[in-house]
């Protein structure tokens, strides 16, 4: 797949995952999903949910560092900031030949344009949060988090996975 194709895929991820209310059952219900795809596999990842207003849920599983939580909060900062997920900023930079400095010298130290970031977007809203994930290579954090989002949503994953 080229950056073009990772990026029209990503915005129709991103056009189909999304919600008509949030709140923290839904949060809980993705945390779980995570949870047990992340045991399953044991994955060594953070997973961070929820909204700007209130954070939902946060945990580590085994073998995750203190370095993914700070990985986690430079993926909500781009989530926040440009109201995409974190891997669709990346590629798109990717394919412009550009970096954060291009963006308005946003510090690497707390930004990162890597997978794993995936806005909470209500459909008569816009964005309201963020589902991240860290700890795995970034197409992999991005790839889980559509995931357990298709999943919560009664979306077939085979429509909207990026491979």
């Amino acid at each position: 797949m080229t950056i073009e194709d990772d990026i029209h895929r990503i915005e129709a991820q991103e056009r189909r995952l999304q919600f008509s209310a949030f709140d923290s059952a839904k949060a809980w219900e993705i945390a779980l999903y995570l949870r047990k795809r992340g045991e399953a596999a044991s994955l060594g990842i953070v997973v961070d949910i929820g909204l700007w207003s209130l954070p939902l849920v946060s945990f580590a599983l085994p073998g995750a560092t203190l370095a993914n939580y700070d990985w986690v909060r430079r993926k909500r900062n781009v989530v926040r900031e440009f109201h995409t997920s974190s891997y669709l900023a990346g590629r798109k930079l990717a394919r412009d030949g550009k970096t954060l400095k291009d963006l308005g010298d946003l510090p690497e130290r707390d930004y990162a344009v890597h997978g794993g970031g995936f806005p909470i977007t209500l459909k008569a809203t816009g964005v309201v949060g963020a589902v991240i994930v860290s700890g795995l290579p970034q197409r992999e954090d991005h790839a889980l988090v559509v995931e357990a989002l298709a999943h919560t949503l009664k979306i077939e994953l085979a429509e909207i996975a990026l491979d």
